[in-house]
């Protein structure tokens, strides 16, 4: 019987006429353009081949999806015929058809008939002959834990609790590398014994990770058992075994964290090159290139089992992959402490580096850690305007009320870090288990996404005026901005619960309190929040942000001590404008950094993975341009959000590249002239970054200013 996910929805388009697909829960939604008018029924989920969540008919001419997407054309069996590539056209004959579309939520059409599908830089065609059904299948790329484990703080039995996160493989294949195919590991709680819910199948893989019975081994291993589909038992040294007597120690001379990591990034690579040769048989950038140096029978390893294949992908050296492995999203730092378990399936869903750290090291908070500054940068910002407010500048006796351990770490070349544990972290994310509870408990969303921005202090209106102008100036993305000016303790309180998809506060805070016309409001005050994420762009925000996701909040951006009003303004529209382009908050805000001296200020609090909307691309993507002699070097970073995870893939709408990236990271170095350039630039909107330095929009950018 079907059961429709409530989480997707569907609505009809006046102009242009056509269809709107809707996920509520990630607020994710693209549309598809029809001739006329069309007038939907839903058709049972169980007639689609491929798993979806809603099914519904519709019957047209043609269909219009005005973005350029993946599209591989399947036969009725599901087996692959074609990809259809930016600038080709590709005819079918009378037949049926599956159409598997890479769109921000999952989406496949059945078609029963001719059909020419059309792909140019901007837009993809699906014409018929004459008036069509047209099936269209949809799926949330949401994922949530299926059940809750509880353990004791016996890391033996935290070993039972965490192999069970293999149970949230969707399958045993190397399709597995697709993020789509990773669900989200059980919870975990602590309580008095091993409970272990029956409807909890751990897959049986004949792989076991060996590890000391202490946290210290036990917790950087989670995402390894978890990608394996691994039981985690006690033993002497670490190491990984099978069921044919295979052995691989996890204790080598670079040490045993870095081991398991690489162990990971080698093994999940090698699948994301081995799952070519099952349903996606598409051209890869990285399975093209290490053909040359790798002999692997990439046939006889997709047919083998997890074990097997485990064995023959640890004899290639390391040195042999390690320029090909996609940026590692999140590096998360952990104090082992029984308490920080709770968090480890929330970090092990994102397939998380997981790093113990028993001494953190202590720093001075008073830290920049973005852009250089030199003397005279340096000299303006001591005469600059502060964002602490009046009383706070002139009391001579005022003490800093704040005395907690500020936090740093060893460099990592994830894209981002995150700390679980007491303390304030420097240039890391603070992972608070409330704010993935929060996620979890998200309500759906109906309507616009909702914004709204707070100026309580006029003298800092230019920064208000920025922000407007960035959010919401997207096609086809409704949003609804409320500005709201100088409020008193009960008008921001009221803000505050009223359901907001993102809060953008610009004004004075202390640890204490937000500053209102008539006092000071303290978060901890509340009994609740209806905010999901924010931007608290005042002085010492840290904790009224740490108080918004105890009282409900998902995740937001925060500053760590005094800052001055021209950088503050700086960050604030830089920020909004890739929110709005949809980087994630930690993303987002990684690169905002790089544009003032006092970027380091500034952290993430909750869950750095929260997006306020989506990339036109379903991927965000930073660009770097560079003059050459022919024209300009294209380079591509892309990054990885909750919807378009690890081991997603990426084409740049390039002519002349057909192949697929892995994304995460670097692409590739593209050449392109002038002409191309301002092409590709016209796709969507991105940040642009020259001389690794200053910071363009695609849509503003002009090549001469890249010279």
């Amino acid at each position: 019987m079907s059961h429709p996910d409530p989480i997707l929805a569907f609505d009809t388009l006046d102009e242009p006429s056509g269809l709107e697909i809707i996920d509520r829960l990630e607020q994710l939604r693209y549309q598809l353009h029809t001739p006329e008018q069309v007038a939907p029924t839903t058709v049972p989920t169980e007639e689609f081949l491929f798993p979806v969540g809603k099914g519904i008919r519709i019957r047209t001419e043609q269909l219009v999806l005005p973005n350029p997407v993946g599209v591989f054309v399947r036969d009725w069996s599901g087996e692959m015929l074609t990809e259809v590539e930016h600038l080709e056209s590709h005819s079918f004959p009378d037949g049926r058809y599956i159409i598997d579309l890479s769109t921000q939520i999952k989406t496949y059409m059945r078609i029963d008939g001719p059909v020419e599908i059309t792909a140019d830089l901007f837009e993809i065609r699906f014409t018929f002959d004459s008036e069509t059904v047209v099936d269209i299948g949809f799926r949330s790329r949401h994922t949530r834990p299926a059940a809750t484990v509880t353990t004791t703080t016996d890391p033996v039995d935290m070993m039972a609790a965490i192999s069970t996160f293999g149970s949230a493989l969707k399958s045993k294949s190397p399709e597995r590398s697709f993020p789509t195919l990773r669900g989200h590991p059980p919870q975990i709680e602590l309580g008095s014994s091993v409970e272990i819910p029956d409807g909890i199948d751990s897959p049986n893989t004949g792989i076991q990770i060996e590890t000391p019975p202490i946290l210290e081994s036990l917790y950087p291993v989670a995402p390894l058992a978890y990608y394996l589909g691994a039981e985690v038992v006690p033993g002497n040294s670490p190491k990984l075994t099978t069921a044919s007597g295979f052995e691989y120690g996890l204790q080598r001379s670079r040490g045993f964290e870095q081991t398991v990591e690489r162990t990971l990034k080698q093994l999940f690579l090698l699948d994301c090159l081995t799952r070519t040769e099952g349903f996606y048989n598409m051209p890869l950038h990285e399975r093209r290139v290490l053909d040359e140096t790798l002999s692997l029978d990439w046939v006889s390893l997709y047919d083998q089992s997890i074990a097997d294949r485990l064995e023959t992908y640890l004899e290639v050296p390391w040195s042999d992959v390690a320029d090909f492995v996609p940026n590692w999203r999140l590096t998360a730092n952990v104090e082992p402490t029984s308490g920080t378990i709770e968090q480890l399936p929330f970090v092990v869903d994102d397939l998380a580096v997981v790093r113990t750290v028993t001494n953190p090291v202590q720093t001075d908070p008073d830290i920049t850690g973005g852009a250089t500054a030199d003397a005279s940068q340096r000299a303006v910002l001591t005469r600059s305007v502060s964002r602490s407010s009046e009383s706070e500048q002139t009391d001579p006796d005022r003490a800093d009320p704040v005395d907690e351990q500020y936090i740093e770490f060893e460099p990592s070349d994830s894209i981002e870090q995150g700390w679980i544990g007491d303390g304030i972290p420097i240039g890391a994310s603070k992972m608070v288990t409330e704010a993935f509870y929060n996620r979890l408990d998200r309500e759906v969303g109906v309507g616009d996404i909702s914004i709204t921005i707070v100026l309580n202090d006029t003298r800092m209106g230019e920064e208000r005026d920025l922000v407007d102008a960035a959010y919401g100036d997207r096609e086809h993305l409704p949003f609804d901005v409320t500005i709201c000016r100088d409020l008193t303790v009960e008008e921001l309180k009221e803000e505050l619960q009223t359901d907001c998809d993102f809060f953008h506060y610009i004004g004075h805070t202390e640890p204490d309190g937000f500053e209102c016309t008539d006092g000071k409001l303290d978060v901890v005050d509340l009994d609740h929040t209806e905010v999901d994420a924010f931007l608290l762009n005042a002085c010492s925000s840290y904790h009224q942000g740490l108080a918004l996701i105890e009282a409900g909040a998902i995740g937001g951006i925060v500053t760590l001590t005094d800052i001055i009003n021209t950088e503050a303004v700086r960050m604030g529209e830089c920020i909004a404008r890739l929110l709005n382009t949809g980087f994630p908050l930690q993303a987002a805000l990684a690169i905002a950094r790089e544009q003032s001296i006092l970027g380091g200020q500034y952290i993430v609090v909750g869950d750095g993975g929260m997006i306020l909307t989506q990339a036109e691309s379903r991927t965000p993507n930073l660009l770097e341009i560079t003059p050459c002699e022919d024209g300009f070097t294209l380079d591509i970073m892309t990054f990885p959000t909750d919807t378009a995870g690890l081991g997603s893939i990426y084409t740049p709408s390039i002519e002349d590249v057909n192949e697929y990236f892995l994304s995460s990271g670097y692409l590739d170095r593209f050449h392109i002239n002038s002409a191309m350039l301002r092409e590709f630039l016209q796709l969507e909107e991105v940040p642009v970054r020259s001389d690794d330095e200053m910071l363009f929009w695609s849509s503003t950018v002009r090549l001469s200013d890249l010279r």
